[in-house]
C-alpha cells in the first residue's frame, strides 16, 4: 500500500515537467536573443563614442538602452514567475508524497499491519526516492536552458561548408582577368550585376567607376570568391581559367582587397600590417608601409610599429586607417591587387605618391582601382563605367575625358572644382 503511494507521486511530477519544459524553453530562448541585442547596444556606443558624442546623441542612446534593458528585464522576470511555480509545484508534490506516506503509514502501525521498524525504513527508502525525482524539476530547467544554447549554436555550425571542386587547381593567377555575361544578385534582391563583360590585361592597372548601388564593389566580391557567381549567370576567368575551379584558398592567398571599410584588430600597427603571414620582418613591414606613405607617420609615434592602434584602430586617422590596410595587403608580393575607394581618405598628393610607389613595386601586377576621384582614374591604363549594374563606358581615360557620357560630367564637375580652388585642369593636383 505504502508504495503504491509512494510512486503515484512520480507521473504528476513527469507530466508537470514536459509541460513546463515548452513554455521555460521558449522564454530561455527570448532572454538569450534579448541579451543579444542589449549587448550589441552596449557594444556599438562604446566602439562609436565619438560619432554618439559629435551628434549630441547620448541621450537617447540611453535611453534606448535602458528601454531594451526594461524588456530584457521583464523577459527574466516571465521567466522567473513560470521557474517559481514549476520549481514550488515540486516541492509540493514531494511534500504531500511524504505526508501521505507518513499518515498512511502511522495507521498501518496503529492497526498492526507493519511494525515500527518496517515502518521508519519505508521513509528512508522513500526518502532516497522522491528528493531525486524531485531535483528533476531542475534538471528539466537545466535542460531546457542548455537545449536553447545548442540550438543557436548548431544553427552556425550547421551552415553549409564552402567547398573547392573535386578538381579544383591551384593558379598562379598572373593571366587577364576576363568578366563573361556575369550576372548576380544578393538574397531576396533584385539584379546587382545584368549581363557584365569585360577584359582587364595582366599587369595593367584597370579604373571603376560608378554610383552608389551600381555593382563596384560586387565585382570586385566575386573576383575574390566572397561570393561565388550561381550556374548559368556568367564566369570570371583568369589566365583563361574559371575562378571556380581554381582552389579558394589559392585565389584569395592570389589577390589582395583593401575593402572599402578597412578593419584594423586591437593589436599593435607592426602586428596589423603583417597579419596575413608569420614569416613578414619588421623590415617587410616597413618597406610595406613607404609604399603606403604611411612609415614617416608611424615613427612619429613614441612606440613605433609597436603602437596599439586600439579596438577598430580607434586611436587613428581615417587616413592612417586606409594606409595601414593598404600596407597590410601589399607586405605581400601577390598578383592581383584590389583597391575598393580605400584611397578616400587620403590627400590628393599621397593618392598620387602611393600610386607613384605601386607602380614601381608591382610592375608585373594587375591593379584595380575603385574610385570616385577623377584624378585617382586618370593615372589608370582603363577605365570601366557601371550604372545601375552594367556597363556604361569603358576605354581609356583621355577617351572616356570627351564622350560625353558618365566619365566626362564627372570630370568635369571636379576639375571645375579644382579650377574654382586655383588649380589648372593641368596643375599640380591634376
Amino acid at each position: 500500500k505504502l508504495t503504491i503511494v509512494a510512486f503515484c507521486s512520480i507521473p504528476v511530477i513527469l507530466a508537470y515537467s514536459v509541460f513546463f519544459r515548452t513554455k521555460i524553453e521558449y522564454l530561455f530562448k527570448e532572454c538569450d536573443e534579448n541579451e543579444g541585442v542589449l549587448s550589441t547596444i552596449a557594444q556599438e556606443n562604446l566602439t562609436s563614442v565619438r560619432v554618439v558624442r559629435a551628434f549630441g546623441r547620448e541621450r537617447f542612446e540611453k535611453d534606448k538602452f535602458e528601454a531594451q534593458n526594461n524588456v530584457y528585464t521583464n523577459r527574466w522576470l516571465k521567466l522567473c514567475k513560470y521557474l517559481s511555480v514549476f520549481w514550488g509545484m515540486g516541492d509540493l508534490v514531494s511534500g504531500l508524497q511524504v505526508m501521505l506516506i507518513v499518515t498512511l503509514g502511522s495507521v498501518l502501525c496503529v492497526n498492526g499491519e507493519l511494525s515500527t521498524g518496517s515502518f521508519i525504513a519505508f521513509i528512508s527508502y522513500n526518502s532516497m526516492l522522491i528528493w531525486p525525482v524531485r531535483q528533476l524539476s531542475r534538471v528539466v530547467t537545466e535542460l531546457s536552458k542548455a537545449g536553447v544554447s545548442v540550438d543557436r549554436l548548431f544553427w552556425i555550425m550547421k551552415a553549409e561548408e564552402e567547398k573547392d571542386k573535386e578538381n579544383a587547381c591551384d593558379s598562379d593567377m598572373k593571366g587577364d582577368i576576363e568578366f563573361k555575361n556575369v550576372t548576380f544578385a544578393y538574397d531576396n534582391g533584385g539584379k546587382v550585376l545584368d549581363d557584365v563583360s569585360f577584359k582587364i590585361k595582366a599587369g595593367s592597372v584597370f579604373g571603376i567607376l560608378g554610383g552608389t548601388g551600381s555593382g563596384k564593389s560586387t565585382l570586385m566580391h566575386l573576383l575574390g570568391r566572397l561570393y561565388d557567381i550561381p550556374d548559368g549567370c556568367g564566369s570570371i576567368t583568369v589566365g583563361g581559367t574559371d575562378i571556380k575551379n581554381i582552389k579558394a584558398a589559392c585565389v584569395r592567398k592570389n589577390i589582395g582587397i583593401v575593402l572599402q571599410e578597412p578593419y584594423l584588430f586591437s593589436r599593435t600597427l607592426g602586428e596589423n600590417i603583417a597579419i596575413s603571414s608569420e614569416k613578414f620582418t619588421i623590415d617587410d613591414v616597413r618597406r610595406a608601409a613607404k609604399v603606403a606613405c604611411l612609415d614617416d607617420t608611424v615613427m612619429e609615434f613614441s612606440a613605433g610599429y609597436d603602437t596599439v592602434v586600439g579596438e577598430r584602430g580607434v586611436t587613428l586617422s581615417g587616413g592612417q586607417k586606409q594606409r595601414t590596410a593598404i600596407a597590410r595587403v601589399i607586405v605581400g608580393d601577390v598578383p592581383i591587387l584590389v583597391f575598393d575607394d580605400s584611397l578616400s581618405a587620403v590627400d590628393t598628393e599621397t593618392d598620387a605618391k602611393i600610386q607613384k610607389a605601386l607602380k614601381e613595386r608591382f610592375k608585373g601586377s594587375t591593379v584595380i582601382i575603385i574610385s570616385h576621384r577623377i584624378t585617382t582614374l586618370m593615372q589608370t591604363d582603363n577605365v570601366l563605367v557601371l550604372e545601375k549594374g552594367r556597363v556604361s563606358e569603358l576605354g581609356t581615360p583621355e577617351k572616356l575625358r570627351t564622350a560625353g557620357g558618365i566619365f566626362q560630367k564627372v570630370y568635369d564637375m571636379q576639375t571645375a572644382g579644382m579650377e574654382a580652388e586655383g588649380y589648372g585642369k593641368t596643375g599640380k593636383n591634376h
